[in-house]
């Protein structure tokens, strides 16, 4: 095409860096960065030293003058990249065919020798999580990347490439190209509930705060920040007959199933409630199971329609006269950790004021001994920020506990994956939610999971999906804060 592009990728070792730096310049790169963290002597390349890498805002600052030409090519890994036939030219051609700010693509991942193909996602205003897949390869319109730095104003250690797309978004489309263009070494080869988890672990902490600080401005910037101002709830809305509901939709879970009413059926407090299971259409001896309990507390529901998710019973639950006041959460995997968890629950309402409460909990696994990351507590969640911050991270944790009134109204999303990461932005949007830090029930992972080991078909699905519900909490955020001013 004619056009100049500047080649920035990290410095690891030359070992590993030669090859990618051939690569870029058979693909006719007129200038290839390499960003180390000491001085090092490469032939035919500029080197430029940053402490910081690629996450450091001044590093970003350091690099602006060296860029020269149209397009600017970001490699985010330090193995060996193999780019494919024409594909810079390709990605070029297509930011400049679409006005792009920045082109991503699918790609190729190597797996024991093998090549496995590796398709990303469509980015969207509400792709907001700092762990978005674009994979390794990023090309910028060099004019929108050059004014995304120089308008910069946080001194990020980990943040900046998050900062730098955020900026890039607001004026320019991030395009994805489903086509495969280049090939890279799979390095983290954990299963997906396995790295589920990585946004929450105390020892990413500070990459967190200065993600959540990003993603904060980002809203300020597009007029979608929520400040800490809530609705004030009196709770004296409707009868009950009961103060609180534990709330379980199962479906399949003999070996569960029991367990999980126990917990409930022994807690000890000093409000009445009830066990709302909704049996979603059993067909192994789940039903028997819980027919086996003679407890007036326990509600057994099977309802009559046969398309509902988890939500849908949810709502069956929640619609009943005989839900309670608070509806509180188990899943049919899980159990409650002790006697007082719905005691601590309902009192968080009252004391926090809040239409939502959002507990901790333990990970274990089937034989309920702890297994890593261990506590999942969320302490990342502030009450002046944590509804903003919803927006960048991938759930908002559990247990989770509604007051029955705003979910009658806002109702469940009728989805078995992210119907509550969407009624908690939902409800977050005007009402407080309160925490509880301590762990509350013990969560087991194990083989039947939903999200314990997911292909990359579904990954993107259950991404995609969750995307989607960000993009449409951030266009009703968009009208809330314009309709309050």
């Amino acid at each position: 095409m004619g056009k100049k592009t500047t080649c920035i990728l990290p410095y690891a070792n030359k070992e590993e860096l030669m090859p990618s730096i051939r690569a870029f310049q058979e693909a006719g790169c007129s200038t290839i960065i390499v960003v180390a963290r000491e001085a090092v002597s490469i032939e035919g390349v500029t080197v430029v030293v940053a402490e910081g890498g690629l996450g450091a805002t001044n590093t970003w600052k350091q690099l602006m003058p060296e860029i020269n030409g149209d397009y600017v090519a970001v490699y985010t890994k330090t193995m060996s990249l193999n780019i494919g036939l024409n594909a810079m030219e390709r990605m070029m051609r297509c930011c400049d065919d679409a006005g792009a700010g920045m082109v991503y693509a699918d790609y190729y991942e190597k797996k024991n020798g093998q090549l496995v193909a590796h398709p990303v996602i469509e980015y969207q205003a509400g792709s907001l999580r700092d762990d978005f897949n674009f994979g390794s390869l990023l090309l910028y319109k060099a004019t929108a990347l050059k004014e995304a730095v120089e308008a910069m104003d946080a001194n990020y250690q980990h943040a900046a490439l998050y900062d730098l797309r955020l900026r890039v978004s607001q004026k320019h489309e991030l395009m994805h190209l489903p086509e495969l263009l280049y090939t890279e070494v799979e390095l983290d080869t954990r299963l997906s509930g396995e790295k589920m988890f990585d946004y929450v672990d105390p020892r990413n902490r500070a990459p967190q705060i200065e993600m959540e600080q990003a993603c904060t401005a980002h809203l300020k910037a597009i007029g979608a920040y929520l400040k800490p101002e809530f609705k004030q709830i009196t709770f004296d809305e409707g009868n009950f007959p009961v103060e609180a509901s534990v709330v379980i939709p199962v479906r399949n879970r003999e070996k569960t199933i029991g367990d999980a009413i126990e917990s409930v059926l022994k807690q000890k407090t000093n409000v009445a409630f009830n066990l709302i299971i909704v049996d979603n259409h059993s067909t192994d001896k789940t039903s028997e199971i819980i027919r086996s309990f003679n407890d007036e507390r326990l509600i057994h529901i099977i309802p009559e329609r046969d398309d509902l998710g988890i939500g849908g019973c949810w709502n069956v639950a929640v619609a009943d006269e005989r839900c309670g006041k608070f509806a509180i959460q188990l899943d049919s995997d899980d159990l409650y950790i002790d006697e007082t968890v719905i005691e601590r629950i309902v009192t968080a309402f009252y004391e926090q004021n809040c239409a939502m409460v959002v507990g901790s909990y333990q990970m274990v696994n089937f034989k309920l001994e702890e297994i890593p990351p261990g506590l999942i507590d969320h302490k990342e969640w502030t009450p002046d920020n944590g509804r903003n911050n919803a927006l960048r991270i991938n759930g908002l944790g559990a247990p989770r506990a509604f007051y029955t009134p705003v979910l009658r109204d806002v109702k469940v999303p009728n989805t078995s994956y992210g119907e509550d990461y969407a009624l908690g932005l939902n409800i977050s949007r005007e009402y407080q939610i309160g925490r509880i830090y301590d762990p509350l029930y013990l969560c087991r992972r194990w083989d039947d999971n939903s999200d314990a080991s997911l292909d990359i078909g579904k990954m993107n699905a259950h991404n995609f999906y969750k995307d989607k519900i960000r993009t449409m909490e951030l266009k009703a955020r968009l009208q809330f804060v314009e309709n309050s001013k």
